[in-house]
């Protein structure tokens, strides 16, 4: 008698871990959405790193060196220096 008692609490010790295994807070499912939500999150965050290096770059540049100012300008603006003469080809 003892032992068939223990058998069924074991075996409902085994279905309830089970149970939450599969449909409770940490379960299979949940566990596997969060890895992919956080595989994404990596994936635009990398993105985003890269972003940031080459706008960082270009700081750099804008601080050091006049040229890509003054390429800037004349892309940009519209601006020439002095003396010179813009003109605009439209294709």
């Amino acid at each position: 008698m003892t032992a068939r008692i223990v058998t069924l609490v074991l075996l409902a010790l085994l279905a309830v871990i089970h149970l939450q295994l599969w449909w409770g807070a940490g379960s299979v499912s949940k566990v596997r959405d969060l890895q992919a939500a956080i595989a994404q999150q990596q994936a635009e965050n990398q993105q985003v790193q890269q972003e940031v290096s080459r706008l960082a770059s270009e700081i750099e540049n804008l601080r050091e060196g006049k040229e890509i100012v003054e390429e800037k300008a004349r892309s940009g603006l519209g601006m020439v220096k002095p003396g010179e003469i813009y003109v605009h080809i439209v294709p």
